[in-house]
């Protein structure tokens, strides 16, 4: 018996609002901001670390003249494909 190939995972109506948030930015979006001012959950956006969606990169930014840590958040390859189905 031959075995079917794993489908992706389904997308939530939350990760698909992510990733198309994700999309408008290819320069990636603040990992603060997705929380804090578009009202995603953390664990929403782990999960989409973790099935490959997306992806997140410390980067340092000058605010006031002094450096700053951040984390974005960009779609993958794999994101974008989940987007299209």
């Amino acid at each position: 018996m031959l075995q079917q190939p794993a489908k992706p995972p389904r997308l939530s109506p939350e990760r698909r609002r992510a990733l198309e948030l994700l999309v408008s930015s290819p320069d990636g979006i603040n990992a603060g901001l997705l929380v804090f001012a578009h009202g995603f959950d953390q664990r929403v956006l782990a999960g989409l670390m973790k099935a490959g969606f997306a992806t997140a990169e410390r980067e340092v930014v000058m605010a006031g003249g002094k450096p700053v840590e951040i984390i974005k958040i960009r779609i993958t390859s794999a994101g974008w494909k989940a987007i299209k189905g």
